[in-house]
């Protein structure tokens, strides 16, 4: 197919996606197997259950013609995978994730009328849970799949959607199974998830994510000595220890080498937990206090052993004056450590494609950057495979009201479709 025939292709293919057409299928999606897919990267909670989503998102890829297989490590959680076309060009993996953060305070989801699976409009953002991160990127994605199916598109290369479980969680059962017991390893992968950047009303965009920051759990435990309450003169209380750190881990500095590209967060500490005391002793100060942190903004060269030692030097420069308390950081058990990722060249597909689509359609080059935050792409950088992430959503991730704009969702399905089509090429009809 010439250029010519494959504009008009391109096209035909943005006057089918339209904002009604997104808001169905994502509504859909944001309510499809809900609570249950709620995933929680807290290690001591059971993981999600995403097989109702999956066997929907199985469904829509059936109905487009692709041969879908179902992959499950792990009960009640299947990894769905679609495939079609072949021989003649590269492969191409169109990636999203079926978990989503869990709910736990539904009585703050106000703009849902208190039932965050209930995608709700309101004017040009689109609310409910797993809108941004990341449903409704996928009903992006998904939507234009669907299109091309229409116009009765036969590709060159192959086609794969790979729907994952157990992304919030950083993938053991999903992208981490695909990649390495499974062998996945398509040429190129897009994971459709937030790269999206300015406010409803200024100028916006989407970025294009070509690496991704890592990020680790780490329990520091400060034991001391127990006394009544009474007799604070006599006891060593780890809680005030804990007083005294908590800031100077917020303001700490990692070793590391600085990086081409950095992220918006440098490596550095967020406070997510911090546990003391047993239930039935208020009589007594406690001997005990952890605080588990989630160290972010992880890049290439940090590891799990340089991440411990910077922060067990702030633990003793901050406690080590005390012979009453000892600190200690360690990994937090049952988490894993994710390193970060190098980037994909801009000059190297899938870039290529995606920035000659975003320019042509926004009349502007996208912005290249490292992403924040653990996405599915991270293990499919691992596994070599030209992996990056470019989606609607909002690096924002609310903990409630989720939203994600409706415009924007609409102009990445349109650059979905055409990053598809561009890539694998397209045989001319018979």
């Amino acid at each position: 197919m010439d250029e010519v025939a494959l504009q008009a292709l391109c096209d035909s293919a943005c006057e089918k996606i339209t904002e009604d057409r997104f808001i169905e299928l994502a509504t859909a999606l944001i309510k499809a197997g809900q609570p249950r897919s709620g995933n929680a990267l807290d290690p001591d909670m059971p993981g999600a259950e995403e097989e109702a989503i999956a066997l929907f998102v199985a469904g829509k890829l059936e109905a487009v013609g692709q041969t879908v297989t179902l992959h499950e490590k792990t009960r009640h959680r299947p990894n769905v995978l679609g495939r079609i076309g072949g021989g003649d060009g590269p492969s191409l993996m169109i990636n999203d994730h079926l978990d989503t953060y869990p709910v736990v305070e539904p009585e703050k989801w106000h703009m849902t009328d208190f039932d965050p699976f209930k995608a709700t409009r309101h004017g040009d953002l689109l609310y409910g849970r797993g809108t941004s991160d990341t449903r409704a990127n996928m009903a992006a994605a998904l939507l234009a799949v669907q299109v091309l199916h229409e116009l009765g598109v036969t590709y060159k290369g192959e086609l794969m959607c790979c729907f994952t479980v157990d992304e919030e969680r950083d993938g053991t059962d999903g992208s981490i199974y695909m990649t390495e017991e499974l062998g996945l390893k398509p040429d190129y992968s897009i994971t459709a998830e937030p790269t999206a950047w300015g406010g409803p009303e200024g100028p916006w965009g989407m970025s294009i994510s070509t690496a991704n920051s890592g990020h680790c759990l780490v329990n520091i435990d400060i034991t001391g000595v127990k006394g009544h309450i009474w007799r604070p003169d006599i006891v060593a209380n780890p809680i005030l220890q804990a007083a005294k750190l908590l800031p100077e881990l917020e303001k700490m500095a990692f070793e590391h080498v600085p990086h081409m590209f950095m992220g918006h967060t440098p490596p550095c500490c967020s406070v997510v937990r911090v546990r003391s005391g047993l239930e039935g002793e208020m009589q007594f100060s406690p001997d005990h206090c952890r605080i588990t942190l989630a160290v972010v903004g992880i890049v290439p060269e940090m590891t799990m052993d340089s991440v411990l030692s910077d922060i067990q030097s702030v633990c003793n420069s901050v406690c080590g004056g005390s012979n009453e308390i000892s600190v200690t950081a360690s990994q937090t058990p049952g988490s894993l450590f994710v390193p970060g990722t190098e980037p994909v060249p801009d000059d190297q597909e899938p870039c290529v494609t995606l920035r000659r689509v975003y320019r042509d359609m926004m009349g502007e080059e996208p912005k290249i950057n490292r992403k924040n935050a653990f996405n599915d792409t991270i293990r499919f950088r691992q596994a070599g495979i030209n992996a990056v992430t470019f989606g609607p959503g909002e690096d924002g991730w609310a903990a409630d009201n989720e939203w994600i704009s409706i415009p924007k969702s609409v102009a990445a399905a349109k650059i979905y479709a055409q990053t598809i089509v561009r890539i694998l090429g397209v045989k001319a009809p018979a």
